[in-house]
């Protein structure tokens, strides 16, 4: 790993609530993920954490003018808070439309326990 890689993984501290059933129902987990070295809660957070350096903006939300597919992928809701590569990250993902299902699927290592989290 390279010395920017090494700082910006330093740099990454997440706080992941996966509600399994959508907010407001049972199931609620928690995790916490921290790179360079891997620590936290989230199972396999070596892997995570490498995961999350190749992707670029996973926190990004869908631009506003995007036409999404009406496709239902579940109840699965979570939120992201916290810092990524040193930048404040407050993301909710959820999966009610391709667009949606997409942005999940993304970062879907990130949430265990969820359905169709993989």
């Amino acid at each position: 790993m390279n010395v920017v890689a090494a700082i910006l993984l330093a740099s990454t501290s997440l706080h992941i609530t996966v509600w399994p059933q959508g907010i407001g129902h049972p199931g609620k987990k928690a995790y916490t993920l921290r790179c360079a070295p891997a620590a936290g809660t989230l199972p396999k957070r070596g892997t995570a954490c490498t995961k999350l350096l190749r992707l670029t903006r996973p926190f990004a939300p869908t631009p506003a003018d995007t036409a999404c597919t009406q496709i239902y992928g579940g109840l699965q809701e979570a939120l992201v808070t916290g810092r990524f590569r040193g930048t404040l990250v407050r993301a909710h993902f959820g999966r009610k439309n391709g667009c949606n299902i997409a942005r999940w699927n993304r970062v879907r290592f990130l949430f265990p326990g969820a359905s169709n989290s993989g």
